[in-house]
């Protein structure tokens, strides 16, 4: 059975230095918050993450070494390639809902003291 980069790969001991090492950068978590919906194509990840096209292909290529996503080229011209979360890749929402519910608390809180401080 031929190695895969994913079993070749040293991971930390620390479960949260895993994720941060697997998911850290910003635009990976775009990059997932965005395959969650479905396939997608090269461009359309670009444009809604706003990442530039070096940054975007290396992330892109960093998560398909890890096994979140699978790339997929179709022959034809011009060249089609279309992403798609492997199942361990959609196995992270639940840490995205998470994020985004904390995000959604912390801007309530936010609200809530700049309210409090306009009052005093």
């Amino acid at each position: 059975m031929p190695e895969t980069a994913e079993t070749d790969k040293k991971l930390p001991e620390c479960p949260i230095e895993v994720v941060l090492d697997l998911i850290g950068c910003k635009w990976k978590i775009f990059i997932i918050r965005d395959l969650l919906c479905g396939t997608k194509r090269f461009n359309a990840i670009k444009k809604s993450t706003g990442c530039t096209q070096k940054v975007l292909t290396g992330k892109l290529r960093e998560m398909e070494q890890d096994g979140l996503i699978e790339r997929k080229v179709f022959a034809q011209v011009p060249p089609k390639v279309e992403y798609t979360l492997t199942d361990i890749g959609y196995s992270i929402a639940p840490v995205l809902d998470a994020m985004a519910q904390w995000g959604t608390d912390y801007k309530q809180y936010c609200k809530i003291k700049n309210k409090l401080k306009k009052k005093s």
